[in-house]
């Protein structure tokens, strides 16, 4: 006589301590059983032999999303590319750097009409006006953007950037002229200008309005931050709360001539001095204690512990604009501070970007 039986069974996934801070893990609910015939068939007198056969299935795993900490809700990308650029207007364009500083640099405004949506820390292209030696459109060339979202007059019409003028000898000993930052700085209010974008994400903003946002510029890439304490400090907006955290802005330059946007952020430091700290490196006149010029990674050397007990933290946020060479001389400080503690720093700055809270755009 055969006796047939059905069965389902389920059994809760096992959790793993080791694994339960990972989100990069992906884990399904539950292993499931399917029905499973199970017979029994008289073989000899008083044996029976049971023949059993058996699925295993999982059900579809839930993916575990990653929650950015920064601005990216509503972000646009690529609205705009080189093939069909936005057409702007110059509206502004004026030499910030004074006469006696080694090259020249301009901020200047163009008209949007809105159509050219972006969040702070984001980036243009700009396609200069004419053609290349083969007769081609030029290339565009990516700026970061100087402004804030509401731009410099505050109604989302316009865009800013920041640009120095790149005038080189070369090795033949002829003066060479940068074709893009050369058409910008020429640029007259009423001018059109070929617009593309908005791109990036590695720069925006942090989402938590009492983060601790470290800034390290050198140059002209100060831009990103100038948008960054505009809308901390100078502007109100819907979708973000009035910053109480701590904005601490490192600005490397050679001269006190080529202090870019200063009476600004001295504006900013005086009404928000416990928001906002201003550090200044001008390598060309300034030293330490050491006769060393004074450099953006050795005007930090001087608040190591300080900015190391910061970095420790997960809602500090460091954020890199500027010169390549930046970088490694940040590094060479941190180093040597987080093995005091045992860690690598190597690692850790890995996790930091992992994180979203080391974020680097050099050139």
């Amino acid at each position: 006589m055969d006796v047939a039986v059905s069965a389902a069974v389920c059994h809760p996934f096992p959790k793993s301590n080791a694994l339960s801070n990972k989100s990069s893990i992906i884990r399904p609910k539950r292993l499931c059983f399917t029905k499973v015939p199970v017979v029994y068939r008289n073989a000899s007198s008083g044996g029976r032999v049971g023949s059993i056969r058996a699925q295993v299935i999982t059900e579809a795993p839930t993916k575990v999303e990653k929650v950015s900490k920064k601005m990216e809700e509503g972000v646009i990308t690529n609205k705009f590319r080189p093939k069909d650029p936005y057409v702007g207007k110059c509206l502004l364009n004026t030499k910030i750097t004074g006469d006696d500083a080694p090259g020249e640099t301009w901020h200047m405004v163009f008209s949007t009409e809105g159509e050219l949506p972006y969040k702070e820390g984001q980036s243009i292209g700009i396609i200069a006006d004419g053609v290349d030696k083969n007769g081609k459109p030029h290339k565009l060339r990516l700026y970061s953007i100087a402004s804030s979202a509401l731009g410099d007059f505050g109604d989302s019409k316009t865009v800013s950037l920041c640009v120095k003028r790149l005038v080189y000898t070369n090795e033949q000993g002829e003066i060479v002229k940068g074709v893009c930052s050369n058409f910008l700085c020429d640029l007259k209010p009423g001018a059109d200008v070929k617009i593309t974008g908005p791109v990036g994400k590695e720069m925006l903003m942090p989402k938590d309005p009492n983060a601790t946002v470290i800034m390290l510029a050198t140059g002209t890439g100060i831009a990103p931050f100038r948008g960054f304490l505009w809308k901390m400090f100078f502007e109100k907006h819907k979708d973000y709360k009035q910053f109480n955290g701590l904005a601490w802005l490192f600005l490397g330059v050679p001269t006190s001539s080529s202090l870019l946007y200063k009476e600004e952020f001295e504006k900013m430091k005086e009404k928000n001095p416990d928001k906002f700290r201003l550090d200044f490196a001008v390598s060309r006149e300034q030293t330490n204690e050491k006769g060393e010029k004074m450099y953006i990674q050795t005007r930090m050397a001087q608040y190591a512990e300080e900015l190391w007990e910061l970095l420790k933290k997960d809602t500090t946020f460091v954020y890199m604009c500027g010169l390549k060479g930046m970088e490694k001389g940040i590094d060479d400080i941190m180093v040597s501070l987080a093995a005091k503690d045992g860690i690598d720093w190597t690692e850790y700055k890995r996790s930091l970007k992992k994180a979203g809270q080391w974020n680097v755009e050099v050139y």
